[in-house]
């Protein structure tokens, strides 16, 4: 007969080392109508019944328990058996040898009522021991089961800074994306052949890099995410990989900022192109454009240019373009002669309405 060297034959019946045939049959009785599969409808009960037919198959046995307690290193104690309470055991032995499984659970209800009460107690506790055992077994199952079910990865976020220009022509960019992936070698066990996985140290996942191209379309808004499906980390047994989110910021430059689909462009301007309305030649995301400015141009005065926008959905915004007349800080001896000419001519006083309260 063989038996699992792995399993404690004794912990799952819930006797002792020194317990009796007679006790290790109470035992197995007591547990062989608790769990049999005729009866409890649970699904580890077969498993269960199955371990305590093949621990009491074992332990009934003379040759077989005196094997198993020699590999296992169990040893009794001693203690004396007077002759009455060897005839009762042999008694029992009698009385049980040639009944079938049915019957055995008779004269065990039947019997139960005339044992003392020491010997009840200690039937209490040993069967107290056992179920305890089961519950914890039953527990272990079902963790192991819930680890072997498919999980997702956990998602990933990262940020990606553009450019104006970005937003109005949209790009492609590459980025790296640091992501756990199940090891390769031990396929996420975390032990190969009895120790630690040497590529994983036995964690069963991996840190990988891997490079990503992500395509930023037209008139994306600051702090929109992008969701890249499956360019998250691996998943577990099996599962899907999860998500990569982005986090988009614009950046902040003082001549472009942007208003639904319309762009604002701040565009330098000289004194002279200011006072005289000269044509300028605007650079564009599209390319260049001609702007006519009228002549006494003020500084922060603004030009709307129709359908020069962003482009989204069917749609077109404008350009709007804000003048700022400014100064160059390298005048030649001729341009600061002129410049001292012109205020010796002029008359007008710009500040002549300027005032507390105008």
């Amino acid at each position: 007969m063989a038996f699992n060297s792995t399993k404690n034959y004794y912990e799952i019946l819930g006797v002792s080392v020194n317990s009796t045939n007679a006790e290790i049959k109470s035992a197995y009785r007591k547990l062989a109508r608790k769990y049999h599969p005729d009866i409890n409808k649970d699904e580890d009960a077969i498993n269960i019944f199955k371990n305590i037919t093949e621990a009491y198959e074992i332990l009934s046995n003379d040759v077989e328990r005196s094997k198993y307690d020699t590999l296992k290193g169990f040893f009794k104690t001693e203690k004396t058996t007077t002759s009455s309470q060897k005839a009762e055991e042999a008694y029992k032995e009698e009385q049980t040898k040639n009944s079938s499984y049915h019957s055995q659970f008779e004269n065990s209800s039947k019997t139960s009522t005339n044992k003392s009460k020491p010997k009840e107690k200690k039937e209490k506790s040993t069967l107290a021991k056992a179920v305890k055992f089961w519950f914890a077994q039953i527990k272990r199952n079902k963790r192991n089961r819930d680890n072997k079910k498919p999980k997702k990865g956990e998602n990933i976020t990262t940020d990606v800074s553009i450019t104006p220009d970005e937003v109005i022509t949209g790009s492609k960019r590459i980025i790296n994306i640091r992501t756990t992936q199940t090891c390769p070698k031990c396929f996420g066990h975390r032990f190969v052949n009895g120790g630690k996985c040497s590529n994983c140290g036995g964690k069963g996942e991996v840190v990988k890099t891997k490079k990503i191209t992500v395509t930023i379309p037209k008139g994306v808004k600051d702090g929109a995410k992008l969701r890249l499906r499956g360019e998250g980390a691996s998943g577990k047994n099996g599962g899907a990989c999860g998500d990569l989110y982005i986090n988009i910021k614009i950046e902040t430059k003082t001549q472009v900022h942007f208003d639904k689909l319309n762009i604002y462009y701040t565009v330098p301007i000289s004194p002279f192109e200011a006072a005289l309305g000269e044509e300028i030649s605007i650079p564009t995301f599209d390319g260049k454009i001609k702007l006519k400015l009228p002549k006494y141009t003020c500084s922060g005065q603004k030009f709307r240019i129709a359908n020069q926008g962003i482009k989204k959905n069917g749609k077109v915004g404008d350009l709007i373009i804000c003048v700022s007349i400014e100064f160059s800080h390298d005048l030649s001896e001729d341009e600061i002669k002129l410049y001292e000419r012109l205020k010796n001519l002029s008359k007008d006083d710009v500040r002549k309405n300027f005032g507390y309260g105008s």
